[in-house]
């Protein structure tokens, strides 16, 4: 049996439509929630994702990230591709690639942000959101077990600056937005409980440094960030994949990493592994009914979850660093095995169109002559300069002659 990658939809529900998508398909990529171990399995499926089909998920028309998936698709979306992630995390010293700052990456954190230091803040006794917590008490209907729970705990201790140090890496000191137009950051804010896409005209503005350390900011954990005079945390906290934002806006494929749901589990044995058997169970099925409302609005959805093997690496402690580069390799390698052995490498590399050969691969050679990936990432929407139409001089009128006096 092949690993249970893919969460298939029946056989009517057009599975292959994708080997007849259009020339230029349009393509959403979705990054789901998952802790450090998420992010780093993120990296592995990316890679092997890549590799297999040839297309740069940073090219993807819109990226979705919530929690460390905001995180990766963050530095996707700034020109790091995920072989240049996998090989940083591995502890490799690149000679002649430097950060979007001008220094050299190795003596830069390798682990995504995982960077545990306190905040300054005094700790708050109560919740860490009175006005959520008591909202969740007169109108339970309106909030998910997690956001309920989420309410009453306390504000979080841990400060969001590493994730913000590390985005900051691959954007440049100047701050701003990524150069990917389509990119957005799922957070909630921290009074509702309601989800805002950063990046979408519909969010206020924010750097993005900020926008994903928000959708990051775990309740209970990191401390709430502020945007705009509002304090906002871990977008996982409305849904652990958010698929379902990208529905209705016409786009032919949507791939989902989802590192939070996996359709076969061991049996749990310990406290901490039913725990997170009934996380991944809830998350599996609010993931579930998310795609069946994109397939609805005419989207094909492609969902790749982690395998049990992928989950014995993992463990239960999502937010431990230790693992972090074991997840990577186990992740690349099961990816590619299950895109192999069903053929749906083969059927994306035919429907999806083919990225920057930097951005997909490592470049051979010398990493001076490599280009510069940052270039490329800015290059991937950039608008062709229209061809200057020649002008023709207008031809002077002949000047007629005079017929000769007889």
């Amino acid at each position: 049996m092949a690993p249970a990658h893919v969460r298939r939809p029946p056989a009517d529900k057009n599975w292959l439509a994708i080997a007849s998508a259009p020339e230029h398909p349009r393509v959403g990529l979705v990054l789901g929630a998952g802790g450090v171990l998420g992010g780093a399995w993120l990296v592995g499926a990316l890679d092997a994702l890549a590799q297999e089909t040839g297309w740069d998920p940073g090219s993807a028309e819109r990226i979705v990230g919530t929690s460390a998936g905001s995180m990766i698709g963050a530095l996707v979306a700034c020109g790091v591709p995920p072989w240049l992630m996998a090989a940083h995390s591995g502890g490799e010293d690149i000679v002649g690639v430097m950060d979007a700052n001008g220094a050299h990456p190795g003596s830069s954190d390798r682990s995504a942000g995982a960077v545990y230091k306190l905040h300054g803040a005094v700790p708050s006794l109560g919740p860490g959101s009175w006005k959520l917590a008591l909202g969740s008490l007169a109108r339970p209907y309106r909030h998910s077990p997690v956001s309920f729970v989420s309410a009453w705990l306390p504000r979080g201790f841990i400060s969001t600056q590493p994730l913000k140090d590390t985005v900051r890496r691959a954007l440049g000191s100047e701050g701003g937005w990524a150069p990917h137009p389509g990119y957005s950051a799922v957070a909630c804010d921290y009074e509702t409980g309601k989800p805002v896409a950063f990046g979408t005209p519909e969010a206020p503005p924010a750097d993005l440094a900020d926008a994903v350390a928000a959708s990051c900011a775990i309740p209970g954990f990191y401390h709430p960030v502020e945007i705009d005079g509002r304090r906002y945390v871990d977008g996982g906290m409305r849904s652990t994949s958010n698929l379902d934002a990208l529905a209705g806006e016409g786009l032919d494929v949507v791939i989902c990493l989802n590192p939070m749901s996996s359709l076969h589990a061991a049996e749990p044995r310990t406290l901490g592994e039913r725990l997170t058997f009934g996380m991944r169970a809830g998350a599996g099925k609010l993931l579930g009914a998310e795609a069946r409302r994109l397939r609805a609005s005419g989207t094909d959805v492609v969902i790749l979850q982690p395998t049990v093997h992928d989950l014995d690496v993992m463990g239960t402690n999502l937010m431990s660093g230790a693992r972090r580069h074991e997840v990577i390799e186990r992740a690349t390698d099961s990816v590619r095995e299950h895109l192999r052995d069903c053929g749906l490498g083969e059927r994306l590399a035919a429907a999806l169109p083919a990225g920057a050969p930097a951005l997909v691969r490592r470049p051979k050679g010398s990493p001076d002559r490599w280009p510069d990936m940052r270039v490329l990432a800015r290059e991937r929407f950039a608008t062709p300069k229209p061809a200057k139409a020649k002008v023709r001089a207008k031809a002077r009128p002949r000047r007629r002659t005079r017929p000769l006096a007889a």
